[in-house]
């Protein structure tokens, strides 16, 4: 009686996993799974419009500029118009070498002109950080801490390496500090206790306090990053540089950190995709970024209630902006080599 329950429980398993295992049941669920996703599009772009979101269309100066002066609004958008040119050149421009070559100085140099187009002076009117604001300001805050973080976060993973005993300990503590605490707190502790150690008559606007407060923090992972990637380098590599001559200096600058930028660069995208994200926390603090527009939007009587098409547009435009980083990033890593410089 035994065998034959065993063989009935046999068969039924066989015919069970046959079924489930043929090609057109699978085709069955393909089907299925199709068919509810076409429906889930359907149903939401029929949403998409047949909403009003006139909350975004009215709003577009104030998202894109905030409150910065109207006649002045060339100037972040010629910003605008700058960053979007070196990105396709980034992603889509032709491999000439000497473009390849200049492309790190080109990014760098948009900063620089970000802030020289947007606070003014030598020739333009200047105008104020309070003024700053929408993805302008998201931006700025962006691009700034990314240029003092980079060098920074090199500088701590050489001296997390550093065979002098107290650099070692103080970079190891102060990488271990900041990815113990939240970010939240170092912004907090960027607003309101920064001025409190400054001498009296000097001031930090409070644009470049959140910069200084996401450049400390982010500096610490990048730091970590690289020196992921400077452990994955072979240490035959340096034996045979100082066989050559080179001397310490020369072997981190043209052999280590190269190697290790290209070793690190998808965790670096990583930490600088979540630095454009994170920037939606200084809405916390009362500086006017995308996250921070929004809000004061919904605050319109005319405008009350209409969260799902404010946030929405909000997703899109961070999935926009972060997609467009990691594409940059994957061309960046493909012209990245041991050999050549990008």
């Amino acid at each position: 009686m035994n065998n034959l329950n065993s063989n009935l429980n046999t068969n039924l398993f066989k015919k069970l996993k046959r079924f489930l295992l043929s090609k057109s049941k699978y085709n069955f669920l393909n089907f299925i799974c199709f068919v509810i996703s076409i429906s889930l599009t359907f149903n939401f772009l029929t949403w998409i419009f047949k909403s009003n979101w006139k909350v975004v269309t009215s709003n577009l100066n104030l998202y894109a500029f905030g409150s910065f002066p109207i006649n002045e609004q060339w100037r972040p958008l010629f910003w605008f118009f700058i960053l979007l040119s070196i990105t396709l050149i980034t992603i889509y421009g032709p491999k000439w070498n000497w473009l390849r070559k200049n492309l790190l100085f080109g990014w760098i140099g948009t900063v620089p002109l970000g802030i020289y187009l947007l606070n003014g002076g030598f020739g333009l009117d200047t105008v104020m950080t309070r003024n700053w604001g929408g993805l302008t300001l998201t931006i700025l805050i962006t691009s700034c801490s990314i240029l003092f973080s980079l060098p920074i976060g090199i500088l701590l993973a050489l001296c997390r390496r550093s065979s002098i005993f107290l650099i070692q300990k103080l970079s190891s503590f102060y990488i271990d500090v900041m990815r113990a605490v939240p970010l939240i707190a170092v912004l907090f502790f960027g607003q309101l206790l920064i001025p409190l150690f400054l001498p009296v008559g000097i001031e930090i606007d409070r644009v470049w306090r959140a910069i200084i407060a996401f450049t400390l923090f982010v500096s610490a992972y990048i730091a970590e990053d690289i020196r992921g990637g400077l452990q994955s380098i072979p240490k035959n590599q340096i034996e045979a540089a100082k066989s050559l001559g080179l001397n310490k200096f020369q072997i981190n600058i043209f052999i280590l950190i190269p190697q290790a930028l290209r070793v690190a660069l998808p965790a670096i995208t990583n930490q600088l995709i979540g630095l454009f994200q994170n920037t939606s926390l200084m809405s916390i603090l009362g500086l006017m970024e995308l996250l921070g527009v929004s809000r004061s939007i919904l605050a319109n009587p005319e405008f009350i209630g209409q969260y799902i098409e404010v946030y929405i547009w909000l997703a899109s435009v961070y999935w926009l902006f972060c997609t467009t980083m990691a594409l940059v990033s994957k061309k960046l890593e493909q012209k990245m080599t041991i050999n050549k410089g990008f």
